[in-house]
C-alpha cells in the first residue's frame, strides 16, 4: 500500500521539568498523544539523565514534517533540556551548514505558555517587552534549518487562566494538529529561509 493518502506526520518535543505542577502544558500532552499520525517525546521523562539519543531523535526529525516545540517560557527562552536537545540534535553537518539538508523544508512550531499575563510584555510592562521580542531566537533556529517557522501558539497569565480559557486553547491545539497542513494562514507564509553557513566559520575544533 502507498502512503500517499497518509497525513503529514507530526513530531512534538514536549518539555516540562514539573508535570506535575503543570496546567497548560500537562492538557496539551494528553491532547497529543490522543492525535492521530503524532508521536511525541516528553523530554524530562525520556532523557532524565540528560543524556540526549542523538540519532534516534534525528530518526524521528526525518520521519516528520512537522515539528513542535511544547513547553512554558523560562527565563525567556526554553527549559534547560530543551535547549540541550536543540544543541546536540540539530547537529552541524546534519541540520544545517554545508551540504546538510535533513530538515529542509519542514514546519517548526512554537506552542508555549507563560506565567506573566500579556499585558506584563509590554514596554510599560514588568517584562518590558513585547512577547515577539523573545522570539528571534526560535525563528533563526528554523532559518538555519531550512525549516518555515509558523506562527507560535502562545498561552499567556498559565498561572491563572480559567478553565474556560485553558480549555478553548487545548481544544484549538488539538485541532491544529488534526488539521495540518491545512491551516489557512499557510497560505500567506513565504518559503523557507536559505541560510549558508561558510565553512571558515567551523573551524575542525570547537572553539
Amino acid at each position: 500500500m502507498g502512503h500517499e493518502n497518509q497525513p503529514p506526520s507530526i513530531y512534538v518535543i514536549a518539555a516540562h521539568p514539573n508535570w506535575r505542577n503543570s496546567r497548560v502544558n500537562r492538557a496539551l500532552r494528553t491532547a497529543a498523544i490522543a492525535t492521530p499520525g503524532v508521536a511525541l517525546c516528553d523530554l524530562y521523562e525520556t532523557y532524565p539523565d540528560y543524556a540526549i539519543a542523538v540519532q534516534e531523535e534525528q530518526a524521528k526529525l526525518d520521519a516528520a514534517q512537522l515539528v513542535v516545540l511544547m513547553h512554558p517560557v523560562q527565563w525567556y527562552s526554553m527549559p534547560a533540556l530543551l535547549k540541550l536537545w536543540v544543541d546536540e540534535v540539530l547537529s552541524y553537518g546534519w541540520a544545517y551548514g554545508h551540504g546538510a539538508s535533513a530538515l529542509k523544508g519542514k514546519d517548526l512550531w512554537l506552542v508555549a505558555s507563560t506565567g506573566g499575563a500579556e499585558s506584563s510584555y509590554h514596554p510599560q510592562g514588568y517584562n518590558r517587552y513585547f512577547f515577539d521580542a523573545f522570539l528571534p531566537p526560535y525563528e533563526q533556529t528554523a532559518a538555519l534549518c531550512g525549516m518555515r517557522f509558523l506562527p507560535p501558539m502562545v498561552l499567556h497569565g498559565a498561572h491563572s487562566a480559567s478553565q474556560e480559557a485553558m480549555t478553548e486553547h487545548v481544544n484549538t491545539f488539538a485541532q491544529r494538529l488534526n488539521t495540518y497542513p491545512n491551516w489557512p494562514e499557510l497560505d500567506d507564509l513565504e518559503d523557507c529561509i536559505a541560510c549558508e553557513v561558510p565553512e571558515r566559520d567551523r573551524p575542525a575544533e570547537e572553539h
